[in-house]
């Protein structure tokens, strides 16, 4: 089991937000910069852009949860500080890391880049391990570790109860031991910020193929339907199910494309539903995935 820091747990009681001067600037800046990247906004109360600026900053920091704080200067009231940072314009705004200037801009700019900016500031920061945890629980679940899995990512959950890595590995870590309940269960209270994050799309399509393969019928008796009769399409899509919950995830595709070649509208497009629905299950690198999306797309698109 995995030691996880509490640096999330600490940075939410932080106060991420301030106004500084000439005399606490060091403390404020280039010393709290040591601990996490530190956005310097340099206004004016007369200053319109500023006006419109500072929230936006503010809200981006707010949003990044600890990972970057920010520090607010009038130049009017501290025009020492902003003669030795040589500002010519406002807005303006620093960030610092490490008691260094890292990166900067002059004047309005997009909501959007406001939030890359804030974005990649914060990456600065890293995150306290939990990536390395999330790699190391699908390490877990890879070996069949799926319980010591379940409470690594429980654990990373605790302290980033948004992070979808976690999340979707949860669910998943469920599904190997067989708890279909408890998936459903998590996939029904997902957080709204993460709800539509492609690992929880994926362990969503995991949870579905798992229920299908609980009702999957006998594979001999499918795959004699199927040669008796080739234009059967239930048959076709029930054995191609039966060879997915077989582990015979290639031959369920194969036989899924040739259903869709067969009648693409068969039961309301069913064939390509299910083939998304196991392209999604799987990691976007798979070759299953990328022979199978390149074949359908030539059919589609044929």
């Amino acid at each position: 089991m995995l030691e996880l820091g509490q640096g999330a747990a600490d940075a939410g009681a932080a106060d991420l937000i301030k106004d500084s001067s000439e005399a606490t600037f060091m403390v404020d800046v280039i010393e709290a910069s040591k601990d996490v990247p530190v956005i310097v906004d340099f206004w004016a109360p007369w200053c319109g852009p500023c006006k419109t600026l500072g929230p936006q900053l503010e809200a981006a920091v707010k949003a990044a949860k600890g990972k970057v704080k920010m520090v607010k200067v009038d130049v009017d009231q501290n025009q020492q500080i902003a003669g030795q940072l040589r500002i010519q314009s406002i807005p303006t705004v620093y960030a610092f890391h490490q008691g260094q200037p890292v990166d900067g801009f002059q004047g309005a700019v997009s909501e959007a880049e406001v939030k890359r900016f804030v974005e990649k500031l914060s990456a600065l920061a890293g995150d306290d391990g939990l990536s390395e945890a999330v790699e190391a629980a699908e390490a877990m679940l890879e070996e069949g570790a799926a319980v010591d899995a379940a409470q690594t990512f429980a654990a990373i959950l605790g302290e980033e109860p948004e992070n979808a890595a976690a999340y979707g590995g949860l669910v998943r870590a469920h599904l190997a031991t067989g708890d279909t309940d408890r998936a459903d269960a998590l996939l029904a209270n997902v957080p709204e910020a993460i709800a539509n994050s492609a690992e929880v799309e994926a362990a969503r399509a995991q949870l579905e193929l798992a229920r299908q393969a609980a009702d999957a019928g006998p594979l001999g008796d499918l795959s004699a339907a199927v040669e008796a009769d080739p234009d059967n399409h239930q048959a076709r899509f029930d054995y191609a199910l039966a060879l997915h919950a077989a582990g015979q995830v290639e031959e369920a595709v194969d036989q899924l494309l040739d259903l869709f070649r067969r009648d693409r509208e068969w039961n309301d497009g069913a064939a390509k539903t299910q083939l998304f629905t196991i392209f999604d299950a799987l990691k976007p690198e798979d070759p299953i995935v990328l022979t199978g999306r390149r074949k359908l797309s030539s059919m589609i698109f044929a």
